[in-house]
């Protein structure tokens, strides 16, 4: 296991930043043997933001393969954990003391997960409110720059150092957007039974203590929000497939020493570097974008992410807060994430709804809380109150 990439003098301010986060000084390798010691010409636009505000960028933390497994169990430098339980390099870092916060690419529900079981503070801006400009590309219709921290007056801190437009990326949104400042009483929130499945232990005690506040808590059905995994994984398959594309052995990465042409040089360098599940990935997500299945599986799952986009919202003209599990365990070990590669693909049942959506998500005693657009204050704010 190596926990870090690399790291530079600690500092009282510093920051851990992931493996999909491109930095000058520390290599950037996507937890992969693709991109094993590649070092960024430029660096990312959060980065700099982190440095402009006074922040120090001390590591780089260790991640699966693009951030597409469970919880880094594809890495190429190997899985963290802690006591034989599974965790992130990102979270290790804040509960060791190493960071103050983490800024981490969420790809498919990782940062969240890691985040959640280990009682840290996480939360995914609204898609388009931080510029994803020098990030590595998985799935960039979903993909967000996000933090975890200790709690939640330190994990805005941080997002309100990175947070703004960028005209470096064509997703960033207009600054007036990306304000949010507005702290709105959160003082209705819906549990979606229909997520409801597992362990959902935190669950039943986020929604004591959110009584105990005030807070009317009533459980709806949401029926709607199931079909956002099958959606999410068909999209992510995809976006994945087309973004991984450019690894091919010939401009920068991994070049295998075994070809005696381009076809050789291209297949041996992907299949000698890329792990099993960035592989299955990348064959779904062909398969998904062939002629025979775009319009019945790609284009439909494009369809239903509106599906799900109107569900939502229609459910946030009642409530302002939607309340639902972050996974169906509270541990994870990596024999068990090694022994089902497509065990993110499960899991990204609770985390869907938001990927898909670009909603913004609050983690915090181990669950999440899903709010409209641009409601991050108000969902920071009841994070620090409970």
């Amino acid at each position: 296991m190596k926990m870090y990439i690399a790291q530079t003098e600690k500092s009282a301010k510093n920051i851990v930043v992931d493996d999909m986060i491109l930095t000058t000084d520390m290599p950037t390798s996507a937890g992969s043997k693709m991109l094993d010691g590649y070092i960024s010409l430029f660096q990312a636009e959060a980065a700099t933001k982190l440095t402009d505000a006074g922040y120090k960028v001390y590591a780089k933390a260790n991640t699966g393969e693009f951030n597409l497994d469970l919880m880094g169990e594809t890495s190429y430098y190997g899985a963290v954990e802690t006591d034989g339980v599974l965790t992130t390099a990102a979270a290790k870092a804040i509960k060791d003391g190493e960071a103050m916060a983490a800024v981490t690419l969420e790809v498919n529900g990782s940062s969240a997960r890691g985040a959640a079981l280990a009682g840290l503070t996480y939360v995914k801006p609204t898609y388009g409110t931080v510029s994803r400009f020098g990030t590595i590309p998985a799935v960039c219709s979903g993909e967000t720059v996000c933090v975890t921290a200790a709690d939640a007056a330190t994990a805005k801190e941080v997002l309100w150092a990175v947070k703004g437009h960028d005209d470096k990326d064509g997703t960033s949104l207009p600054q007036e957007k990306c304000v949010f400042d507005e702290v709105k009483e959160i003082k209705k929130v819906a549990v979606a039974k229909s997520l409801m499945t597992g362990d959902v232990t935190k669950v039943e005690e986020m929604k004591a203590k959110l009584s105990a506040q005030g807070v009317e808590v009533v459980e709806i059905s949401a029926e709607e929000l199931l079909l956002a995994k099958s959606a999410w994984n068909i999209l992510m398959s995809a976006e994945v497939c087309n973004n991984v594309s450019k690894y091919d052995g010939v401009k920068y990465g991994y070049r295998t020493p075994n070809y005696t042409d381009l076809d050789s040089l291209y297949t041996n360098s992907r299949t000698e570097a890329f792990g099993y599940l960035t592989k299955s990935v990348i064959l779904f997500g062909s398969e998904t974008l062939s002629e025979a299945n775009y319009y019945k599986v790609y284009d439909k799952a494009q369809r239903i992410r509106r599906v799900i986009s109107e569900a939502i919202a229609k459910v946030f003209g009642e409530f302002d807060a939607i309340l639902a599990p972050v996974s169906s365990k509270s541990a994870y070990t990596a024999s068990e994430a090694v022994a089902n590669p497509y065990m993110a693909y499960e899991e990204s049942l609770y985390i869907a709804p938001a990927m898909i959506t670009g909603l913004p998500v609050v983690v915090t005693d181990g669950v999440q809380l899903i709010g409209p657009a641009f409601s991050e204050s108000s969902l920071l704010a009841l994070a620090e109150k409970i």
